[in-house]
């Protein structure tokens, strides 16, 4: 049995644990509630450029407007962007995004390239063997569109050199601060049916009828800027919503270790009560029995 000491200082060091898992918990909070407000904020602009794109690529002869519109007939070879975080201490929440894209490309029909957003994505990645053709860590901790339009340019040049003629975002959506799912879409080409794991659901656009628009200076300039903008937004957004998720699941992490730990401290607390009145019932036995030997003498 351990001494009163050993479990005291167990008791210590358990709640100096605690200290530090409550303090998580409480910046996780914060930064999830920025997060999340910088999911909304983007929102109409993504609303918006989602409906004039769709507009323009419903027009006759699509597969002639923009090479990002083009689905190739043979596919050789694909392109994941996979988001994760930078750091640990949020439950599965790595772990998860990682193994739901292996499940899915592990074991392709053709060659799959990685371009990992987060070092604990590449870490695992790589142990794993999958070829990384660049990857990105250390984001803000607010990130800005710029901060992440690399990502998407790196997409869209591979797309069109002709390197992948797929090319797909796995990411963790943030549905609410108890549950994140992972998720796949197709970035490229850009699709526009709806459905599971269509881009139509990156964007909650309201439907109705189709708007009568006058583009200027024309369809196909304003596809050239607007395409490769809105495939670098897609993947803004999906940053927006690992981030978010990330936060929250480091917080529920942080949450259920605080609580275990002050479940811990009291085990502990009451180990060390029994401890303590064994030894005082020892103490208090042993001047019995020596004063019943005085007596006897």
């Amino acid at each position: 049995m351990a001494t009163p000491r050993e479990v005291q200082l167990r008791i210590k060091s358990v709640k100096n644990i605690s200290q530090v898992t409550n303090a998580l918990q409480a910046v996780s909070a914060s930064k999830v509630r920025k997060a999340m407000q910088a999911m909304i904020n983007t929102r109409p602009y993504a609303t918006k450029a989602w409906q004039v794109l769709t507009h323009i690529a419903g027009q006759p002869g699509r597969d002639t407007l923009h090479p990002l519109l083009i689905s190739r007939p043979e596919i050789n070879n694909v392109l994941v962007v996979l988001i994760t975080g930078d750091r640990g201490l949020a439950g599965a929440y790595n772990s998860n995004i990682v193994r739901f894209t292996l499940q899915i490309f592990n074991n392709f029909d053709v060659p799959v390239r990685f371009v990992t957003v987060g070092r604990k994505g590449r870490d695992l990645m790589f142990r794993r063997g999958q070829e990384i053709i660049a990857e990105f860590s250390n984001l803000p901790a607010d990130p800005s569109f710029v901060d992440v339009s690399a990502i998407g340019r790196i997409a869209v040049d591979d797309f069109l050199g002709g390197q992948s003629d797929e090319v797909f975002l796995v990411y963790t959506d943030f549905v609410n601060m108890a549950r994140q799912d992972p998720v796949m879409k197709q970035l490229l080409p850009l699709e526009f049916e709806t459905g599971e794991g269509r881009v139509a659901d990156f964007v909650k656009a309201e439907r109705g009828a189709a708007a009568a628009y006058i583009y200027e200076p024309g369809q196909a300039e304003i596809l050239e800027e607007i395409v490769p903008r809105f495939t670098a937004l897609q993947v803004y957004q999906a940053v927006l919503e690992s981030l978010a998720s990330e936060h929250a699941a480091r917080m529920v992490a942080m949450k259920n270790a605080s609580d275990s730990a002050s479940a811990l401290a009291d085990a502990l607390q009451l180990e060390y009560n029994k401890v303590r009145q064994q030894t005082i019932t020892n103490e208090m036995l042993d001047i019995a029995g020596g004063a019943e030997a005085l007596t006897s003498v």
